[in-house]
């Protein structure tokens, strides 16, 4: 039987927890991680801020695209 996978967060101390097989994948850096690290803020994930700015252009476009005009109604 192989050795259970380790957490791959490079900070100090190291973390020696077994990596979850369906989550602990990150879907920005591809680095396994443990219950604890493997959300993209607590591994200090390098492909968080792409991942932001990305959501910030698409939602910034659907945005424009939805944007109204109010028309100005003339006071007799």
């Amino acid at each position: 039987m192989p050795a259970k996978k380790r957490c791959q967060l490079q900070a100090e101390p190291r973390c020696n927890q077994a990596v979850l097989r369906l989550v602990g994948q990150c879907p920005h850096c591809r680095a396994e991680f443990c219950g604890t690290h493997r959300m993209p803020e607590h591994h200090s994930c390098q492909g968080l801020e792409s991942c932001r700015q990305q959501a910030f252009e698409k939602n910034k476009a659907k945005l424009e695209s939805e944007r109204t005009v109010a028309s100005k109604m003339a006071m007799a």
